[in-house]
């Protein structure tokens, strides 16, 4: 199911603190680096803290620029971004701030949580989601109920630490403040976890004043059947590949990457690359990967288009060189259809394989568009 993109944002001391231990909140952006937080805030469809955020910093969470919130409401849009937070107890003062500022608000919670928030009034749409919280659930009810596209997420660490662990964090904007905190019971930004493998893409580094800004996107794939932010990256980077095809009457253009488990991009081709007019997209980036490489069983590839199970230019279809090369996990936006051939079904295939199939439906109107002459659109 789709989610919408999660932009994790947060300032921290040298030393990897959120705040200390002293009674008042520690500052520790810049006078600049609060306005672009505001721009920031400006721009997204929600803004997410925890529940500890709430009782420790009894936060407003408004865009602040009265032009800001102009610009917004002369695009359709709100006046205030929604505000959104979790808690599996829904034990939260009812008097905070939080709930009587800016627009609408909503809690995520559980089955009794809900009975306790109702029961102490929250002014919020409380939304439960049975015994235990989900983060898969949340993203997807904001995504789907909410028409959340861009979600910003400002804490704390422990919700920080869980979106990264469980991949589904797109974009990590970082502000390191010049200053120390040294108190090891003050708050980190990230706790302790299984973090997925492999080094984080610097997109962006900007001093702000006397801070700097670092945003970075994750790179790791996904494990098994659960899809990860990066496999978005990834997937997007397949259909922008079959884009570059050259035009064909008679095949279909795809685009494929493979991707080690640690996030490196170990090949990427795309259907008629080069001067062999019939190569399809996982059969050009597998030929370009060294077939001795140990990562390769632990890769993924990301197909626009389904693999597929047989064809006539060559022996091996593409599922099967999949297969062959040992990977073992495949990402795809849309199964094939039956305009060339008849019953595709590079899944099954590679799923007697022994490969994990994930299908990311959002993205089949992507990979479709290069494709667009074939399908009658």
């Amino acid at each position: 199911m789709p989610y919408p993109h999660v932009l994790l944002s947060a300032a921290v001391s040298l030393d990897g603190y959120l705040d200390d231990t002293g009674p008042e909140r520690l500052l520790l952006s810049s006078p600049a680096d609060f306005d672009r937080v505001d721009e920031v805030r400006a721009s997204v469809d929600a803004i997410l803290v925890g529940a500890g955020t709430i009782r420790a910093d009894n936060p407003r969470l408004l865009v602040n620029s009265p032009g800001r919130r102009a610009a917004r409401v002369a695009d359709g849009l709100p006046e205030y971004p929604l505000k959104v937070t979790v808690s599996g107890s829904g034990d939260l003062d009812p008097t905070a701030r939080f709930w009587h500022t800016g627009g609408e608000k909503v809690l995520y919670t559980t089955d009794k949580g809900a009975e306790r928030a109702r029961a102490l009034g929250i002014a919020a749409d409380v939304v439960p989601l049975g015994d235990a919280l989900d983060w898969r659930r949340v993203l997807e009810h904001l995504h789907d109920a909410r028409g959340v596209r861009r979600l910003m997420v400002e804490g704390g660490g422990r919700i920080h630490t869980q979106l990264m662990t469980e991949g589904l964090a797109d974009e990590i904007q970082l502000v390191l403040a010049p200053l120390f905190v040294g108190d090891p019971d003050a708050p980190r930004l990230f706790g302790p976890g299984a973090y997925q493998g492999g080094r984080l893409r610097l997109v962006e580094t900007r001093p702000i004043g006397d801070v700097v800004l670092m945003r970075y996107e994750p790179t790791a794939p996904g494990t098994g059947p659960l899809p990860s932010a990066a496999d978005r990256h990834w997937l997007a980077l397949a259909c922008e590949l079959a884009a570059r095809c050259p035009p064909s009457e008679t095949a279909f253009s795809v685009g494929a990457v493979v991707v080690a488990a640690d996030g490196t991009e170990l090949a990427r081709g795309h259907s008629r690359e080069g001067d062999d007019p019939v190569v399809h997209a996982e059969e050009a980036a597998l030929a370009k990967a060294d077939p001795t490489d140990p990562r390769l069983a632990g890769a993924t590839v990301y197909s626009s288009l389904e693999p597929c199970a047989r064809r006539a230019s060559r022996p091996a279809p593409c599922a099967r060189l999949i297969l062959d090369a040992g990977v073992r996990r495949v990402v795809t936006a849309w199964r094939e259809p039956d305009t060339f051939v008849t019953d595709a079904d590079g899944s099954a295939v590679l799923a007697e394989g022994g490969a994990t199939v994930v299908v990311l439906p959002e993205f089949e109107q992507l990979a479709k568009a290069p494709n667009a002459h074939l399908l009658g659109g």
